[in-house]
């Protein structure tokens, strides 16, 4: 009975979710408190489950507060764009080139861990230039994607955060172990670029081709031609207005830089915990660039929107894992789950639903998956000598390239309304070559003893 009630808690809070009936917050509170008083838990014992969970995530969402205000300052001062516009302009004119370089600028652009702003920056900046050179604007929203979703696996990001959350291991402490990961899936992805840069260059050159760039009159605006002979105008890049321009910092992009990297090597060398790390660097971040404590404040408050967002979905996800973990429903769900299995699939649960993470990313949105299976599979695959660090990385590398491709995805809205784009042909499009691409990148952790 306590197994069938955590199915049924877990089915709700992940049917919810996928349904968008219900905010993660909403879902990850009062589903379970119900389930919990509904059983026969009494308040007290309520109590004491959300307190053991919020104690497990309170550094977390900590974290999460403070690093997403730090990045959003550094990307008021203007920190971020010298090197996109670099890379843009070094790849110009070249098709292998430019592919090859929006796989960077797609890694560069997501250092602040945002989707919204990784494709904000990325997508007017380089639409232009796919355009005018007759490139596929579904080749630039799957290289970027696929960019973005390795350097999606920095502590920041979100999903190795909550995947902290749910194991209760520093996030630092997880992440250490990916960065070889990151940087040969930077490399690898590179070297996909090349091959499909050269197959964008083939099919351009090839009669017929469903998309090609054209001129207008005047010679600088950019119209698009689809398969049907139809005109389209791209999304024009943003122009910064003028609060914007005024926060920029250009005379300090070396300070900002010195402090950025000090943050990163505090962070990979782990001499503070994650969360104390981004306090003092936002700390030092405002009094370098604003000097006024007003201005201060006010960059404050303008980023506090996500992360407090951010932070409290993190707690409630401690709410959540407490009354499962603390009630016994986890170890309930588990027990009945390897009864089920075979007992030689139980050890490679975590590996096979790594393998399929990409394709799960189009049921299943982040929180889903973090919040709702991998609780789960901790539960099954860590009695028979499964450490939950493998866990983690099996699953996260695995899900992780695929998050810019899942309709659950609110950035990838944003991408494809920037590059007036279809979500299914980018789906079709991409799918495929994502999917292989993750396949490689979960053979390098598996490679390199990850799982």
């Amino acid at each position: 009975m306590l197994a069938f009630f955590g199915l049924l808690t877990v089915v709700c809070v992940v049917g919810l979710l996928l349904a968008r009936l219900a905010s993660p917050i909403v879902a990850l509170v009062l589903v379970p408190l119900v389930a919990g008083l509904v059983y026969g838990f009494s308040p007290e014992a309520m109590s004491t489950f959300f307190g053991d969970g919020l104690a497990r995530v309170m550094q977390v969402a900590t974290m999460f507060i403070f690093a997403i205000i730090f990045f959003g300052v550094l990307q008021d001062t203007g920190f971020f764009r010298p090197f996109i516009n670099g890379l843009i302009r070094v790849t110009r004119g070249n098709v292998v080139y430019v592919a090859v370089g929006t796989t960077l600028v797609g890694a560069c652009a997501h250092l602040d861990g945002a989707g919204a702003t990784t494709f904000l920056l990325t997508v007017p900046a380089l639409l232009p230039l796919y355009l005018r050179l007759g490139m596929s604007r579904y080749l630039l929203l799957m290289l970027l994607a696929t960019g973005a979703g390795i350097a999606n696996m920095l502590p920041w990001a979100g999903p190795l955060g909550r995947a902290a959350a749910v194991t209760g291991i520093e996030v630092t402490e997880l992440w250490r172990p990916l960065i070889p990961v990151q940087l040969a899936g930077i490399a690898l992805l590179a070297v996909l670029a090349v091959f499909l840069g050269l197959r964008e260059r083939r099919r351009i050159a090839a009669a017929g081709s469903p998309e090609q760039a054209v001129l207008e009159a005047d010679g600088t605006h950019i119209a698009h031609v689809d398969g049907a002979g139809k005109a389209t105008r791209p999304q024009a890049a943003p122009e910064l207005s003028e609060e914007e321009q005024e926060l920029l910092r250009p005379r300090l992009i070396w300070l900002n830089a010195a402090i950025f990297l000090a943050v990163l090597t505090v962070l990979v060398a782990g001499i503070l915990p994650a969360a104390y790390t981004f306090m003092i660097g936002l700390s030092v971040l405002l009094t370098c660039n604003y000097r006024s404590i007003d201005e201060q404040m006010k960059r404050v408050r303008s980023h506090s929107g996500p992360a407090l967002l951010m932070g409290a979905i993190i707690l409630s996800a401690g709410s959540f894992l407490g009354v499962l973990d603390g009630s016994g429903m986890l170890k309930a769900m588990a027990e009945a789950l390897v009864d089920f299995l075979p007992s030689s699939a139980v050890s490679m649960l975590h590996i096979v639903i790594g393998f399929f993470g990409l394709p799960l990313e189009l049921v299943l949105n982040t929180d889903a998956y973090y919040f709702g299976l991998l609780p789960v599979v901790l539960q099954v695959v860590e009695p028979v000598g499964v450490t939950p660090q493998a866990t983690v990385y099996a699953m996260i590398i695995g899900n992780i390239i695929g998050t810019f491709i899942s309709p659950f995805s609110p950035a990838m809205w944003l991408a494809l309304g920037l590059a007036q784009a279809d979500i299914g042909r980018h789906i079709r499009y991409s799918l495929l070559t994502m999917w292989a691409f993750s396949i490689a990148v979960f053979g390098i952790g598996w490679a390199l003893g990850l799982f």
